[in-house]
């Protein structure tokens, strides 16, 4: 299971049309079978579950509202685009997932997140969608009902990474780091044997390789991309305009770091490994002979 952040938008048109697959419409109703988990408070502001028969046109408003309400909300770096789009794609081998299970899933990137937290009656507005086979989508307007900008954390991708990693265990799905599922269920996912054992540990050592120059918390991408981000979370405390707009460019810089990652993470999966090579027995040194004088002295 990999996650995307996407960067941020002004609108939610483009991130909800890429969720769905097609274009929004103000003729195509989605239904909860499509729109698998939303922010608690839609359920108050919308009376008698109307939501259930909203167009993707109508969701993308009810995104878009905050925005239009509060129009000087801002991020603590002064930028405006307010909308944050989080995609969640399984490995094609994985099992098809239940209405459930996908709510639950979102409803876990949600808090991971920052987007949604328990006890909060005024968080932001978001929705999750299940629209493409193997795929959920995360759309958030980050402005809250009292104009306040929704705080996440610093270190997101690390930490959306680390529960997407405790997700795969728990619901038995494909880690792009092992190319598998866990052990216990590894018969139903087991990969053909190679007779040429040679290229098999060959592209084994490459599979690993990559693997550490992806990993999420001591491989040397995510260092680099750690040290963007505090870079570009410094320069967008400084008033300067041309600061803004350098703090942007390392947040794109930092985002691509990250696609490379993932990147890295699926071509590793997609390596074929050698199988494990059974350990041979510990080595234990032969009994020295008994001279012939000590067996008659016995």
């Amino acid at each position: 299971m990999i996650i995307r952040v996407n960067p941020r938008d002004l609108s939610p048109n483009e991130p909800l049309a890429e969720a769905l697959g097609r274009q929004v419409s103000g003729q195509e109703g989605l239904t909860d079978h499509t729109v698998v988990a939303h922010w608690p408070g839609l359920d108050y502001y919308t009376p008698f579950d109307e939501q259930q028969i909203w167009t993707s046109a109508e969701w993308a408003e009810h995104l878009a509202d905050p925005t239009w309400q509060h129009p000087f909300a801002a991020s603590p770096n002064g930028d405006r685009r307010a909308i944050w789009h989080a995609d969640v794609r399984l490995a094609p081998a994985d099992r098809d997932l239940t209405g459930p299970e996908w709510s639950e899933i979102a409803h876990r990137i949600a808090r991971t997140a920052g987007i949604q937290r328990p006890g909060d009656d005024q968080g932001c507005r978001w929705i999750a969608l299940q629209a493409q086979p193997g795929r959920l989508d995360l759309l958030a307007n980050l402005i809250r009902p009292d104009d306040t900008w929704t705080a996440q954390p610093h270190r997101l991708l690390a930490l959306l990474a680390a529960e997407s990693r405790r997700i795969e265990t728990e619901l038995d799905l494909i880690s792009p780091r092992t190319g598998g599922p866990d052990p216990d269920s590894a018969a139903r996912f087991a990969r053909r044997a190679t007779p040429q054992a040679d290229a098999a540990d060959a592209t084994t050592q490459l599979a690993e390789l990559l693997g550490q120059l992806a990993d999420e918390n001591t491989g040397p991408l995510s260092i680099v991309r750690g040290l963007v981000e505090h870079a570009a979370h410094r320069l967008g405390r400084l008033p300067q305009a041309q600061s803004q707009g350098s703090a942007h460019q390392l947040e794109l810089i930092a985002h691509r770091l990250h696609g490379i990652q993932q990147d890295l993470d699926a071509t590793a999966a997609a390596l074929p490994t050698a199988p494990a090579r059974p350990t041979p027995p510990p080595y234990r040194a032969a009994a020295a002979p008994v001279p012939p004088s000590a067996r008659l002295a016995r």
